[in-house]
């Protein structure tokens, strides 16, 4: 048994391993730099979002409030089940804003025309046959629907799917609720002196 290191240990240790202690730091690195970086540029994206749409920041101060009153502090995982407009604006963001690129030996870094077809940039998380106004940031499209994250609906996947699937989805959704329901309930936002959302 063991943890992820003790696995990799054991497997460079076997006679005809060609892994070595330098592959396994830069297993180790990958592993923090993809769950930190992803994360810190997804809340990044979120607060972003809430500040350009200031209605939709103050339902979801609206809705932390009133779950966790004006004297709890900080979201708890057992509050997360109990907001689901701020999962909703965490859902929009991942469309919106995926965190990094799953399919990566097939990125396109611009509109792509194959066998004729136009294979826009974006046209997962931008597709207007699935989603209405999908340049719009609206929280409420995934209050009214049930959409899987987990690779089952192809017209998100913010992590990933199949084999390739995000090893860290779940603790990545879980911090990013907890961190954006305890920044906007503890603190007021709003933009800087002189910006409005229009500018």
């Amino acid at each position: 048994n063991g943890d992820v290191l003790d696995i990799l240990i054991r497997l460079m240790k076997e006679e005809d391993s060609e892994l070595s202690l330098d592959d396994i730091n830069h297993l180790l690195m990958d592993f923090f730099t993809a769950g930190t970086d992803t994360t810190s540029s997804t809340l990044e994206w979120t607060m972003t979002e809430l500040l350009h749409n200031p209605e939709k920041m103050a339902k979801a101060q609206a809705e932390l409030e009133q779950v966790l009153g004006k004297d709890k502090k900080s979201v708890q995982e057992s509050d997360i089940s109990k907001l689901p407009y701020l999962q909703a604006v965490v859902k929009e963001t991942l469309r919106m804003h995926p965190p990094t690129v799953f399919l990566l030996p097939r990125r396109a870094d611009s509109d792509v025309e194959l066998y004729g077809h136009l294979v826009p940039l974006w046209a997962i998380s931008y597709d207007p046959d699935t989603w209405v106004n999908p340049n719009l940031f609206s929280p409420e499209r995934f209050l009214d629907q049930e959409i899987d994250m987990i690779g089952q609906d192809f017209g998100f996947i913010p992590f990933g799917a199949g084999r390739r699937i995000c090893p860290g989805l779940t603790l990545a959704y879980r911090m990013l609720n907890l961190m954006l329901g305890t920044l906007i309930h503890v603190f007021d936002w709003k933009l800087g002196d002189g910006l409005s959302p229009e500018n």
